[in-house]
């Protein structure tokens, strides 16, 4: 890591309420030095512009093919230099060239208790499949799509009364507490990733951090 205060790039496709999140919780350990989407009207742009954070976008359709559009994304992010990269709602799968510049550097944030229920859809199929507790899981970032080491959890209790709609607010105050306490792990050299485990203080996590949604209120 460099010296001083870790730097940061986050990458999303969507609204970037976790890079708001994210934004409020930098400090002294790290500072956020470029936000970057693959979608140019992403309103998380119009956010790291409010907050004076650099910014950048990279159309993939205007790429022959997802190695040229990650390469140009490696180029782009290399110019600010992050030790971190956090993936924040960015909804592309990522290919080599991306995970090799910053293997164990790379974290995400998937909105449920995993390993049940990677990829899309997760509240609907978390109703769907009767489960009393759903939640967020951070994660450091591999090959296999939402399957690299988990590092912490957000849960919670689904309320009879509880529809996809609320579940995906109640689910995203969790993210917003869980993520930048795993990124200030990091940035204090408390978290790493070695021989696809996590490590905590050194010590493996054998099962992620649990924080109850109580703790987030």
């Amino acid at each position: 890591m460099s010296s001083g205060r870790c730097r940061v790039a986050v990458l999303g496709s969507g609204n970037g309420t976790n890079f708001e999140a994210l934004a409020e919780a930098a400090g002294e350990n790290w500072q956020i030095v470029v936000a970057g989407s693959d979608k140019p009207t992403a309103p998380l742009l119009a956010k790291a512009e409010r907050r004076r954070v650099p910014r950048f976008s990279l159309d993939p359709r205007q790429f022959a093919g997802r190695d040229a559009h990650e390469k140009a994304m490696v180029a782009e992010l290399e110019k600010h230099g992050p030790d971190l990269i956090l993936l924040a709602g960015y909804m592309r799968i990522l290919g080599p060239r991306l995970l090799q510049a910053w293997q164990g550097r790379m974290l995400n944030i998937h909105p449920s208790l995993l390993p049940a229920w990677p990829g899309l859809r997760t509240h609907e199929r978390v109703l769907e499949a009767g489960d009393r507790m759903h939640g967020a899981t951070v994660h450091f970032v591999t090959a296999e799509l939402d399957r690299g080491p988990r590092i912490v959890q957000g849960r919670l209790s689904v309320r009879p009364e509880d529809s996809p709609p609320s579940l995906a607010r109640r689910v995203l105050r969790l993210e917003h507490c869980i993520y930048p306490m795993a990124v200030g792990w990091y940035a204090r050299n408390r978290l790493t990733m070695d021989n696809a485990l996590a490590l905590l203080d050194g010590k493996p996590l054998i099962q992620p951090v649990i924080v109850e949604e109580s703790a987030c209120a």
